[in-house]
This record gives structure tokens, C-alpha cells and sequence, in this order.
């Protein structure tokens, strides 16, 4: 197995409601998560809108604080540093936004863009100009285009320059927030090669944030399922797809289209009845159980710890059980 680059260990991330009526409220938005990238793999976080995962992602690249718990970048903790420490770890850890539009600078040319982080670390002084360059033709873009601005660029050009942005600084693991989700379907597939072909040539730890099951599967080596601020299973990727002992997992994986017509006419599909839970009041025990169809008692007054049932496949489940058991 190889050696982790980026370890979050009971990461907990709370936000304070100050209404100018009512009682205060607090958002229950990350609560005692771990979660482990190493290096030339891809961890997939899936879950429903509203769970986590952007706040998971910020605070894993210290754009937001955590309420408590580490992020660990080769062994430190990122929240213990400061100055030079802390400009040389930004460099090791990148992040993707899902809307690359917003996060390029309009007023300014690409090749400014792309040069701006390599001014910020003193990287590539001589030959700045000719390394964009590189970068832009490593990324599929043409290199002449350099002066151009992000308007002049389609949605997934855009990602291809965000990505090129990332690299720019040569950094061992990226956090990509739902990447593909801003694109059409027809140049998702050109992005997903791109960053599969660049995980190899760089050898580069993937933490990647995606409602699509398809491309999780697809991509990672393994893949945690979060619920509400907690993640309910994790483990390898084919054993959680093809052996999902949670049940909110199994209703996740039951929407994923099947490419059989037949196969997909016989399998059931699971429909979870109710809401999601307001995070500034999730329920006691386990949080998914006003959902579960196998809540019993214990799920009420007891939180399920995510334990290991086998070779990694871990769940929180005071019931795991898989469909057909």
C-alpha cells in the first residue's frame, strides 16, 4: 500500500446561526470525520447534496477552519502552520472547483493566470513564460492561446485551465470538487482522461467530491459514502459498489442507471421515503435513521461507529447487511 499524503482524522466543522430572532443554532456540517488520500490513487466522497462534502473539501485545503480535528500534509498538520511552513504546503495541495468560470480572474489572460502562483512561490523565474506554455499543452490546450481571456474558452477549456492552474505549482495531491458536474456529458469524458492520464505522469493523490456513482467507480480506488456529515461506509471501490452493507448506500447505488435494458427493467429500485434532516438538528443515534427501512431502537439512542467487516470495507451500520442477505 502506498505511503498516505493527506490524512483528515476526526475532522469536525460547526457553523453558528446568528439570527436577529429565536434561539442561536448551530450547523452540524462535518462531525468526526477520517479519511486517507495516498499518492497516485483517488479517494471518491459521494452523497447527497447538502451533506459535507464542499465544507470536507475547504477545510482539507484550509479555506475554512475546522471546529477541531487535523489535516495531515506528509505527516504535519496543516492547521499548525504558519508563514513559510504554510506556503510550502499550499504548494503540495491543490484544489479544483466545480465551476471553473468563477474562479478565474476575467480581467486577466490565461497566461497571466497560470503565471501568477509560479510569482507567488519564486518557481521558474527564467523560463516562466515557456513553462505555461508546457503547461497549457500538457493539459490538451494550445499553448498559443495563452493570450487569451477566460471568456474566450468553453466550459470544459476552462477546467482544463483550472487544472493547469493546479499543476502549476507541482503539487502531490489535488481536491477536486465536483469537477465534471459544470459540463456537458459530451466533454466530461475528455476531462476524466486528462485527469487520469495526469494521476500517472505526476503521481498525484485524488481526494474527489462527485454525485455521479458512475465516474466514482470509474475513477477511484476507493470510495467513502457520507451522510449528513458523517461518512456511513468506505472501503474498496468494487467492494462497497458490489457488496454495499449500508443502506444508504444500497439506495445510492439502486439509482445508478444499468446499461443492460433488461437488467434494468428487473432491478429494484430503492426510494427513500422523507426528507433529509435539517443539519441544525440531526437526529439522535444514527443520523439516517428516520429514513432506514431497518431502524430499530438501538439506531435511536446509540451512534453506529464505522467499523471494519472486511479487508477494509468498513461501515456504520447497527444493521449491515447486504440486498440479497
Amino acid at each position: 500500500m502506498t505511503a498516505p499524503v493527506l490524512e483528515i482524522r476526526d475532522l469536525v466543522k460547526e457553523f453558528p446561526l446568528r439570527g436577529k430572532a429565536g434561539p442561536k443554532q448551530t450547523v452540524h456540517a462535518v462531525s468526526g470525520i477520517d479519511l486517507t488520500v495516498r499518492r497516485g490513487q483517488t479517494l471518491g466522497l459521494v452523497g447527497e447534496s447538502g451533506c459535507g462534502k464542499s465544507t470536507l473539501a475547504r477545510c482539507a485545503v484550509r479555506l475554512t477552519e475546522p471546529s477541531s480535528g487535523t489535516v495531515e500534509l506528509g505527516g504535519t498538520d496543516l492547521f499548525a502552520m504558519k508563514g513559510r511552513a504554510l506556503r510550502a504546503a499550499r504548494r503540495q495541495l491543490q484544489m479544483v472547483f466545480q465551476d471553473p468560470f468563477t474562479t478565474l480572474d476575467p480581467t486577466m489572460t490565461i497566461g497571466g493566470i497560470l503565471r501568477e502562483p509560479l510569482e507567488i512561490h519564486g518557481m521558474h523565474r527564467r523560463r516562466r513564460d515557456e513553462y505555461v506554455r508546457e503547461l497549457l499543452d500538457r493539459v490538451g490546450l494550445d499553448p498559443g492561446h495563452a493570450h487569451r481571456y477566460p471568456h474566450e474558452f468553453s466550459g470544459g477549456q476552462r477546467q482544463r485551465i483550472g487544472l493547469a492552474r493546479a499543476l502549476a505549482v507541482e503539487p502531490s495531491v489535488l481536491v477536486l470538487d465536483e469537477p465534471l458536474s459544470a459540463l456537458d456529458i459530451s466533454v466530461q469524458s475528455g476531462v476524466l482522461n486528462l485527469l487520469e492520464d495526469l494521476q500517472e505522469e505526476c503521481d498525484l493523490g485524488y481526494l474527489l467530491i462527485a454525485h455521479d456513482l458512475s465516474v466514482v467507480r470509474h475513477t477511484s480506488t476507493e470510495v467513502a459514502v457520507m451522510y449528513l456529515g458523517r461518512i456511513v461506509e468506505r472501503g474498496p471501490v468494487d467492494a462497497v459498489y458490489d457488496g454495499a452493507l449500508h443502506p444508504y448506500t444500497q439506495a445510492l447505488l439502486s439509482a445508478v442507471p444499468v446499461p443492460d435494458p433488461r437488467a434494468e427493467r428487473r432491478r429494484e429500485r430503492i426510494v427513500l421515503t422523507g426528507d433529509v434532516p435539517q443539519a441544525t438538528d440531526p437526529p439522535s443515534g444514527c443520523r439516517f435513521r428516520t429514513r432506514c427501512w431497518l431502524a430499530t431502537e438501538i439506531c435511536a439512542s446509540t451512534v453506529p461507529e464505522l467499523v471494519e467487516h472486511d479487508s477494509g470495507h468498513r461501515v456504520a451500520c447497527h444493521h449491515p447487511r447486504t440486498i440479497s442477505s
